[in-house]
């Protein structure tokens, strides 16, 4: 049986902004109908250090996913970052997700060991240390590169690949 996963991505934050990278790459792979089916979408979550994880975990509560993946765009990368962990007051919490196994074979992924300093790593050091005592609910980070013509096919490939792995019985991941 597929795990459940929740999936969700962030809102514009600043008035000239048209989209977010993160909810432009769910909307893409929504319009190629190339969403799996056991994955549930929370869109345009506020860029907000207290809203977002309020959001998030609200939603966790009530749609109880396997897995969480969260993403938020990452305008100065260049490949889907798999976030290792989030840091916050130098306390550090780490996903318990095998990150290398998730990204191998995906040449638009890597492992990133830096959330930033902002709402993405705010939103993941809360979910992880509100998931920290769960051993049954997995959770990753995602920053997305801005989407353009030219990157955005393999990016799609690599973002669904990544979701069908999420997806998989821990034992049959590949």
């Amino acid at each position: 049986m597929l795990k459940k996963i929740l999936l969700t991505s962030f809102d514009v934050w600043q008035p000239d902004q048209i989209s977010n990278a993160s909810d432009d790459l769910v909307q893409e792979v929504l319009e190629r109908h190339l969403m799996p089916e056991n994955v549930q979408v929370l869109r345009k979550i506020p860029v907000d250090f207290q809203l977002a994880p309020e959001r998030v975990i609200a939603a966790m509560k009530q749609l109880t996913p396997d897995v969480v993946l969260c993403c938020g765009v990452g305008a100065t990368r260049q490949k889907l970052n798999l976030e290792s962990g989030a840091t916050q007051t130098g306390q550090r919490l780490q996903t318990t997700l095998d990150l290398e196994q998730l990204s191998a074979g995906l040449p638009i992924a890597e492992i990133s060991h830096d959330a930033g300093d902002f709402v993405c790593n705010g939103l993941y050091y809360a979910l992880l240390e509100h998931l920290y005592e769960s051993d049954s609910i997995e959770a990753l980070f995602l920053h997305v590169p801005v989407l353009a013509p030219e990157t955005i096919d393999p990016i799609v490939l690599d973002f669904v690949s990544l979701l069908q792995r999420l997806g998989m019985p821990a034992q049959k991941r590949v």
